[in-house]
């Protein structure tokens, strides 16, 4: 089994693409579950609002990209050009890279590794992280930490709720003046949350399927809570809606928005979805006075700032180099391991065959000094036959290969 990596991102495909091939979390465990009895030995999913990638202990990566698009429900064709396969020392760079988040769209986004440990914890829980991808994931989360902590990559990083903020300020005159609401109480929300709160808005509100949860979250921020199925009333009461939750269908859809807008007498609502799939139907954007985002729509805002942190980028892939090198000699040595495990079995046998033999003459009451000459010549011949018939076997460039070979193995001058 040959260790790769397969999937899509920001760079290769669009949103719309994106949002398809969300493995949701409720049915992680029975994908990964499907992909081992199936496909590979072992799997691990990492499914975010800008990627979705395998990483996979497998022999066939095109039959994995064609389970990929069924599951999903695409055609082979349809989703092969977005796709991407990372076989072996490229596959450890890339996860190397995603966790110290310098494959985000957002450069030096910390989000990124507490996403790949999760994915790492779901496939150890599904039973289907082994050996080797439990070795990459332990290793990519000590590199993503060196990478953060001795290069200044994710330093004043431009994360996708502070870009929401700046789009804000470029609709409303003042966010003071407006009034703001969350649905979901996820760790995006909350980011976004907290910087909301920073402008002082005149009001904040979060929204989630579970009240605790909203209650929770909004007392951190001098908010108040209500229920998702309140929506439909309470819409129109904000200039400002940032949505980030987990459902496969959207929240508020183009009817919904039309309502609000109309109870509004058409002030504008600034709309943020930072979901995947998308919480907000796209053709609520068509609206007149609707000014709505998406995570490929910030794009633009969060790259604004990598110019300041592209110095430290050289440092940060040098880490990341020397790390890769050292997880593929580790490979290279465990890919080894069977060979070296039937060398060893090879000269145990040859050992007690001449230790039995050697016994056998002592028994016998033969000279004990002439016993352990036979049996060091055995010994001898024995471990020394193989190589020694493989010279005499070929000619040529052959020859002179193995005869290097055998010479390095054995430390001949």
């Amino acid at each position: 089994m040959s260790l790769f990596a397969l999937g899509l991102n920001h760079n290769t495909a669009p949103l719309a693409v994106r949002e398809r091939v969300v493995f949701h979390v409720e049915r992680m465990r029975d994908a990964l579950g499907e992909i081992k009895r199936n496909l590979a030995s072992e799997a691990a999913i990492l499914s975010t609002c800008n990627r979705t990638e395998l990483y996979l202990a497998a022999d066939k990566p095109a039959a994995v990209a064609e389970w990929l698009a069924q599951y999903h429900r695409f055609e082979p064709a349809e989703l092969q050009p977005y796709l991407y396969t990372l076989p072996r020392e490229q596959a450890v760079r890339h996860a190397f890279r995603v966790a110290s988040g310098l494959d985000s769209m957002v450069l030096g986004e910390p989000q990124i590794l507490g996403q790949m440990k999760e994915a790492a914890r779901t496939a150890e829980s599904a039973g289907t992280l082994g050996t080797l991808l439990h070795k990459l994931f332990q290793r990519t989360f000590a590199v993503a930490k060196e990478v953060r902590s001795t290069t200044s990559v994710g330093v004043a990083s431009v994360s996708m709720a502070a870009a929401a903020v700046k789009l804000a300020a470029r609709i409303f005159p003042s966010l003071k003046d407006q009034k703001v609401l969350f649905i979901g109480a996820g760790e995006m929300i909350e980011l976004c949350a907290t910087h909301f709160a920073a402008q002082a808005p005149a009001r904040l509100a979060v929204a989630n399927r579970t009240l605790e949860r909203a209650e929770k979250l909004a007392h951190r921020f001098n908010g108040h809570a209500i229920e998702l199925r309140a929506l439909a009333d309470q819409l129109h009461e904000y200039d400002i809606v940032v949505s980030s939750t987990a459902s496969s269908l959207p929240i508020l859809g183009k009817g919904l928005v039309e309502r609000a807008l109309r109870a509004r007498r058409r002030r504008p609502i600034f709309m943020v979805d930072l979901a995947v799939p998308r919480d907000i139907e796209q053709e609520a954007g068509e609206l007149d006075d609707v000014f709505l985002y998406t995570v490929d729509d910030l794009a633009q805002i969060v790259s604004d700032n990598r110019d300041a942190r592209r110095s430290a980028l050289e440092q940060a892939e040098a880490i990341i180099e020397t790390q890769v090198g050292q997880f593929m000699h580790w490979l290279q040595v465990r890919e080894s391991v069977p060979l070296i495990r039937a060398l060893r079995e090879q000269g145990e046998q040859a050992r007690r065959e001449e230790f039995e033999r050697a016994l056998r003459h002592l028994r016998r009451g033969d000279d004990p000094a002439a016993v352990l000459e036979a049996l060091s010549h055995g010994l001898t011949n024995k471990l020394l036959h193989a190589p020694t018939q493989a010279l005499n076997e070929t000619a040529g460039e052959e020859r002179r290969a193995l005869a290097d070979t055998i010479a390095r193995l054995f430390r001949v001058k």
